[in-house]
């Protein structure tokens, strides 16, 4: 394995953009993969369990929590929502970084989780208030009352900005993909995420026992 795998999480308020530049990002990479979340509700019409969502029991999912098997979690009304440890760990030993479309909350249960290292979590920014309550009415899928409800939640999620690695204002959208193949590009090259270099420095220190 010539890498590791990373854990990139992806913040933002609703309507800065980040679901269109995730998308841009499994174009441009396609070994990039969205973390398959694990939820106590009922499937939806068409959904498959593995693909959509891991399915499971309020018990199996309490079970998993309290056995470490979470990397993060979280009760929104009624059902349980999580991302599993298990597919993760198993993807980022295999080289394939794995992609979080999550809150504040769950990014930072995920960075003091113990897979830590490997994390490379980024947030995006709007360019103001004005324009992303432009964009949120602009995408033309929510009712009146559900956009300020939206808006206000946005002055929580922003406040958080500075527990992120990396922070980014989405005045171009063009701009702000590149930025984001760089910071990946990178951070890809970090220590953590090359195993064989252990290999090779130890190689390289016998090789000066051989010189003649």
């Amino acid at each position: 394995m010539s890498r590791r795998g990373l854990l990139i999480i992806l913040s933002s308020p609703s309507g800065a953009g980040k679901s269109t530049l995730a998308g841009r990002l499994r174009q441009w990479d396609d070994t990039l993969q969205f973390s398959v979340s694990a939820t106590t509700r009922a499937p939806r019409p068409g959904e498959v369990n593995g693909q959509d969502y891991y399915f499971s029991s309020v018990a199996d999912f309490q079970d998993q929590v309290a056995a470490g098997d979470m990397l993060e979690h979280a009760r929104v009304f009624e059902n349980y929502y999580g991302s599993p440890k298990g597919p993760v760990k198993t993807a980022i030993e295999s080289g394939r970084d794995v992609l979080f479309d999550i809150d504040w909350q769950g990014a930072q249960q995920i960075k003091n989780s113990d897979l830590q290292e490997h994390v490379l979590s980024i947030f995006i920014l709007p360019p103001s208030i004005k324009e992303l309550h432009r964009r949120l009415v602009s995408r033309g899928q929510d009712a009146p009352e559900v956009i300020e409800k939206r808006m206000q939640k946005s002055w929580d999620e922003i406040s958080h900005w500075d527990g992120y690695d990396y922070v980014l204002v989405n005045d171009d959208l063009d701009t702000t993909e590149d930025r984001l193949k760089t910071i990946i590009a990178a951070e890809r090259l970090r220590r953590p995420q090359q195993p064989h270099l252990v290999d090779h420095v130890r190689k390289l220190q016998s090789e000066f026992g051989d010189r003649p």
